[in-house]
């Protein structure tokens, strides 16, 4: 049974789109189960209705025709209840309803189960008999077990369906829900990016020419190059050197001692060029594709690109220049650094990849440059949608298809609010952050790239709340000496002087693993990672504190912040370091006190033992993020559960004004450094519990300072005590979202839109 089911699903997910899946279903159904009907009855998105879309048994002439209203008939009866309903005689039900013309008054015995997707029922798998028997365990079993499977199949052919339609004259409108990669509204034409050579299909043969096919790879080679620099450089006025080591990392791939030097080897052992290149890359890409939840996955992508690139140069693939509409949505199966860079600027309004989550290559940079973008679409038909309209939602990580023009024009009037609030918060930027009763809030920014720096200081960055120190070691493909560190360290702390600068040391693991220092583990998010790491590895610990502490001499605005703790232990040991560090520095004529050291608050763990640990730092800070994540067992990043992420969720409100209390109790500030502070809402409950700094993305600042300017502290408080006896966290946002609204904030609000 297990074989059979595989083999139905196999075949549904190749179908070419929702009639032919739905007719391979009840086709390879009806004979699995060696039953006389096999029938699917669909939901229509606009009436609510459940079409009949299929059938084996029944009259073919009303597929498309006949329909249920919603919870009319046993069908009906499945889809609300949302679970199966096995009847011996189907016509003694008192749901029973007879359609016209169907053929259905033969059977009598009747088994429907619901196709759910993410949650919401798709439409209903319905097997039927003439003989009166009840369909027994195993076949409900077989059922229930088989649509459980296909919904996400068929639900990524019903987005397909839509465009179909379209071309036979009746489109309608979708949305595809992906991950937020980067926050705003694209309102555009998709530009569809898709490989101009495919390195799986070339076939083995030999070399006629070694010396001709090396040339002609290495000529190839050099093309490659050509075009990765000169994307690089289109992006000179939007990207710093720093960032521009993502290209650094792309020509490194290509550098004739590594990937190169193994293709170059196989030529001369006899191998043509393009078979020599195929079988080289595969092989990388598929050692990287094996690297789960970790950076080194995400180069396979980068690995592909370049293989194809290369490929499609050695077979003189056509190089036409492609011509790019004004407001181009970049779409693509896993977009890349240089697909981006490849678009002319003042024309790029959009990015969408099909895979990838917010941790991408493409996201970073598409966060840097503030273009809106929805990562992880999977179900979207990315290869249909060339010159079609498409709207990006980046606040909620949506993309929407073939938009009715009302939704088309809600979704203008939110580019166009976000537009005038933009130009009307520029004002704001000098301006200090006080409430209406003088409680003064700093209003620090999270920074990673350079790029970050200028943007951070145009929005009236105060300080920078979490400084990303693993992002130059993710760009490179060795470790950084501790002079190139010092460099690094020393430009983002000159940039912000006197401002304060908040270093976290090196946090990877999880989905950031080195790709020359792999972690190999099942479950990445609770292994080996943050302090962890670098505690068994104190020699890159000690190089890093070094690096921050030389970097800091005659500035003095460095702070240091410890990530991933759960236990005193670990403080303890890594204050050891940071002095012993201190201390050897003083000895080679270092000036200077140690900085103000710090504690992430991100794991569970450290809620409990928030007191203990304040009492042996300067100061601890929230990282909302993954205490969010971690509190709820949710991985934002995956589309499976990204809809369970809540973090106005009531646990994580609790704990949040619980770790303030503690820290007041200590007598040391305490700050919060993740999307909850970029919230304009959340900045609200954040201001009431007591919270000394809100770090958070440039681009959120100005709206955070808007919000918190028009309020007294008071009213605040009082908001958070209504809030905290609220039991789910709809309640919460809209409490946070009618109290925007009431202080004339309702231009910060950013609901899905229908």
């Amino acid at each position: 049974m297990l074989e059979t089911l595989r083999h139905i699903v196999q075949e549904v997910n190749a179908a070419g789109g929702l009639n032919q899946a739905l007719g391979i279903t009840v086709q390879r159904v009806r004979e699995a189960m060696n039953t006389q009907v096999c029938s699917v009855y669909m939901r229509d998105q606009g009436t609510g209705r459940l079409m009949f879309r299929a059938t084996e048994g029944l009259n073919p002439d009303l597929v498309g025709v006949a329909s249920l209203e919603a919870g009319e008939g046993l069908v009906g009866l499945v889809a609300a209840r949302g679970e199966p309903v096995n009847l011996e005689e189907a016509e003694t039900h008192p749901s029973f309803r007879f359609l016209p013309g169907i053929g259905e008054e033969h059977f009598h015995a009747f088994l429907g189960v619901p196709i759910i997707h993410q949650r919401e029922v798709l439409g209903v798998l319905v097997v039927q008999q003439a003989e009166s028997r009840r369909f027994d365990e195993s076949d409900e079993a077989f059922l229930v077990t088989l649509s459980a499977q296909l919904a996400g199949v068929i639900a990524h052919a019903q987005v397909t369906g839509v465009l179909e339609a379209e071309v036979l004259g009746g489109a309608e409108p979708a949305k595809v829900v992906g991950v937020p990669g980067a926050q705003g509204i694209a309102i555009g034409t998709a530009v569809v990016v898709s490989p101009g050579a495919d390195l799986y299909s070339v076939p083995p043969k030999k070399g006629e020419d070694r010396r001709a096919e090396v040339r002609a790879f290495r000529e190839a080679l050099d093309a490659v190059r050509r075009d990765i620099q000169l994307v690089s450089d289109k992006l000179g006025g939007e990207l710093s050197p720093e960032d521009h080591a993502l290209f650094d990392v792309y020509l490194g791939i290509l550098d004739d001692s590594t990937i190169g030097a193994e293709v170059v080897s196989l030529i001369k052992a006899g191998h043509w060029a393009q078979g020599a290149l195929s079988q080289v890359m595969i092989e990388h890409i598929r050692h990287f594709e094996r690297m789960e939840h970790s950076y080194l996955k995400e180069r396979a992508v980068d690995v592909k690109d370049l293989g194809t690139r290369v490929l499609a140069y050695l077979q003189a693939a056509s190089q036409e220049e492609r011509l790019y509409p004004e407001n181009t949505i970049l779409v693509g199966e896993e977009l890349t650094a240089t697909s981006l860079g490849e678009v002319p600027r003042d024309k790029l309004v959009g990015l969408i990849s099909v895979m990838g989550s917010g941790s991408s290559h493409v996201a970073i940079l598409a966060r840097a440059m503030g273009v809106p973008t929805v990562m992880g679409a999977v179900d979207l038909p990315y290869t249909r949608l060339q010159d079609r309209d498409v709207i990006i939602d980046g606040y909620n990580g949506t993309v929407h298809l073939n938009p009715l023009p009302e939704i088309k024009q809600r979704f203008q009037e939110v580019l166009d609010e976000d537009t005038a609030l933009s130009r009307d918060l520029e004002a704001l930027r000098d301006e200090p952050c006080v409430t209406l009763d003088g409680q003064r809030v700093p209003l620090w920014v999270n920074t990673g790239l350079m790029v970050d720096v200028a943007r951070s200081l145009e929005q009236g960055a105060e300080g920078v709340g979490l400084y990303r120190t693993e992002i130059p070691f993710l760009l490179r493909d060795r470790f950084p000496s501790e002079e190139e560190q010092r460099q690094i360290y020393r430009e983002q702390l000159e940039a912000f002087a006197p401002r304060p600068v908040t270093m976290r040391t090196l946090d990877i693991g999880g989905d950031k693993a080195l790709p020359y220092f792999p972690i190999h583990e099942d479950n990445p998010f609770l292994g080996w990672r943050g302090i962890r790491v670098t505690l068994d590895h104190p020699e890159i610990f000690l190089a890093q504190i070094r690096a921050m502490l030389k970097a800091n001499e005659g500035l003095w605005n460095l702070r240091i912040m410890l990530p991933m703790v759960s236990n005193i232990p670990e403080i303890d040991e890594a204050l050891d370091l940071i002095h012993r560090a201190h201390r050897e520095l003083l000895q080679e004529g270092l000036q200077g006190r140690l900085p103000p050291i710090g504690v992430m608050v991100e794991v569970p763990a450290a809620i409990g033992q928030a007191r203990a640990m304040a009492r042996r730092v300067d100061f601890l800070s929230v990282g909302s993020n993954d205490l969010t994540q971690y509190l709820l067992a949710v991985d934002r990043n995956n589309p499976q559960v990204a809809a369970l992420y809540h973090s106005l969720h009531p646990s994580v409100v609790q704990a949040l004004d619980y770790l303030a209390s503690a820290s007041r109790d200590e007598d040391i500030p305490i700050g919060i450094c993740g999307e909850l502070a970029g919230d304009p809402g959340a900045a609200v409950l954040l201001l009431a519990m007591g919270y000394d700094v809100l770090s958070m993305n440039a681009t959120s600042l100005p709206k955070v300072k808007k919000a918190l300017l028009n309020l007294h502290l008071e009213e605040a408080r009082e908001l958070l005590q209504e809030v905290k006896g609220m039991e789910n966290s709809d309640q919460i946002s809209a409490r946070l979202d009618r109290f925007l609204a009431d202080h004339g904030m309702e231009n910060f609000i950013h609901n899905p839109v229908a």
